[in-house]
């Protein structure tokens, strides 16, 4: 029997619109107001972009002895690709909270769920998705299910692409009711295109690792970053198991950010490897709204500045909590906003977490927010200036639109110049202008 539908459950059917492609999906431009956005043309496209981020590995590597890179996934393959992915890993996310509302565990935090064995597997043969028979070796892993239950973490390791699994399952649809495969078969040309995509990952992530180079994966739209997420999962176990060379990036305007960030954290801890993330406020607000409005689906923005504000700090704390517990985490703080850095300055002073250890990192964009940029540096914390480039009809646009973004950076700039003046009177009056320590 199929469980009878909830208010959530409908609620998640209606969000699933989120993950399919609709009459804009070709055009991305609309609504971005502070991001570059890719468009897939061809195999060959890809490849020239794939060449473009391997020329800025070498430039990073060349010019910094830590340097770092970012690229973005949508340059690398057919966004509809991970379009789709995306909705796979997002109804098998659905499915395990349905099946934790079954066992009376609805409401609880996404890592506090643990499902019973016993009951899961009744669950799937009542369901008609697997005989106990046919369930049982799903969980006989070294440690999947050791303790008679399944947490999260334990679920998405039975969809992952070692295990084929995704290929054979059937979930109901609480729409119709009916049994539906998980993935709905690609084309031989689709998997192609799947395959050639973790390939140039892969490329750009050995000649990273060769230059000594950091790779930040940049976040994209809320329903490509699933599946880039994942992507880029797999890559920081691959990558990441001496140290964390390989970033991910979480946009805290998000509502579900605290939670990714909290299960890729103890994915990270359970199979050991280094976790490293760049944190960012956000870039498609306005075209995310937009678009859930016009599709039908909950806005996935938080409502507020406040409230984004609110998480960033939240998802901030919980990683500099895991570097004082473990020093396996890195964290690289990509702000404008003066009371975040300053918030980090804090909690890294109060948790024992010295800037030498470069387990922390603090960016800003190139040509903005200096006076945050250089007395960062001058106190001997890792910072970075974020560099865009490409050819000038290009990168003025973005840069305009971070200026109109960030337009009370004018404001900061004025403030820093007063200061700056003050301290020059104040030294002329003292006859010493040219030693500050008199």
């Amino acid at each position: 029997r199929c469980p009878s539908p909830s208010s959530s459950t409908t609620g998640a059917e209606q969000r699933e619109k989120q993950y399919r492609a609709h009459r804009g999906f070709g055009d991305r431009r609309g609504g971005v107001i502070s991001a570059r956005t890719y468009f897939y043309a061809d195999e060959a496209k890809c490849d020239q972009h794939m060449e473009t981020f391997l020329r800025c590995i070498d430039a990073s590597g060349g010019s910094s002895e830590d340097g770092f890179s970012a690229i973005k996934l949508t340059a690398l393959g057919r966004p509809q690709f991970l379009l789709q992915f995306s909705e796979v890993l997002v109804k098998w996310r659905r499915f395990f909270h349905q099946m934790a509302a079954e066992q009376g565990q609805a409401g609880r935090a996404a890592l506090e769920m643990k499902l019973e064995v016993e009951k899961l597997q009744e669950a799937l043969a009542n369901l008609g998705i697997a005989t106990k028979a046919e369930s049982q070796h799903w969980f006989t892993g070294e440690n999947l299910g050791v303790s008679g239950t399944v947490d999260l973490l334990d679920w998405n390791s039975l969809i992952d692409s070692r295990t084929k699994l995704s290929k054979l399952l059937l979930i109901p649809n609480m729409q119709t009711g009916q049994l539906e495969p998980l993935l709905s078969r690609f084309t031989e040309e689709e998997d192609l295109q799947m395959k050639r995509m973790l390939q140039r990952m892969d490329v750009l992530a050995k000649r990273a690792t060769e230059k000594g180079v950091r790779l930040m994966v940049d976040a994209e739209q809320s329903y490509f970053q699933p599946a880039i997420s994942r992507l880029t999962l797999e890559m920081q176990r691959r990558f990441n198991r001496d140290r964390a060379i390989i970033f991910n990036t979480y946009q805290c305007y998000l509502k579900e950010a605290y939670d990714n960030v909290t299960v890729d954290v103890e994915l990270s801890r359970r199979e050991g490897w280094h976790f490293g993330t760049k944190l960012v406020r956000g870039a498609y607000m306005e075209q995310e709204r937009e678009r859930a409005a016009q599709i039908g689906y909950e806005d996935p923005i938080n409502p507020t500045y406040e409230k984004t504000n609110e998480m960033y700090h939240r998802c901030l704390d919980y990683i500099l909590e895991e570097i004082k517990h473990s020093r396996k985490a890195n964290v690289m703080v990509a702000s404008h906003n003066e009371d975040t850095v300053k918030f980090t300055l804090r909690r890294m002073m109060e948790l024992g977490i010295h800037p030498s250890e470069k387990k922390v990192y603090f960016g800003q964009l190139l040509g903005m927010c200096d006076q945050i940029t250089f007395p960062l540096g001058q106190a001997g914390f890792p910072v970075y200036k974020y560099v865009p480039y490409g050819p000038v009809n290009e990168v003025l646009p973005y840069l305009s639109r971070r200026a109109q973004e960030n337009r009370g950076f004018m404001e900061r700039a004025n403030q820093e110049r007063d200061l700056l003046w003050r301290e020059v009177k104040r030294r002329l009056l003292a006859g010493s202008l040219f030693s500050p320590n008199h």
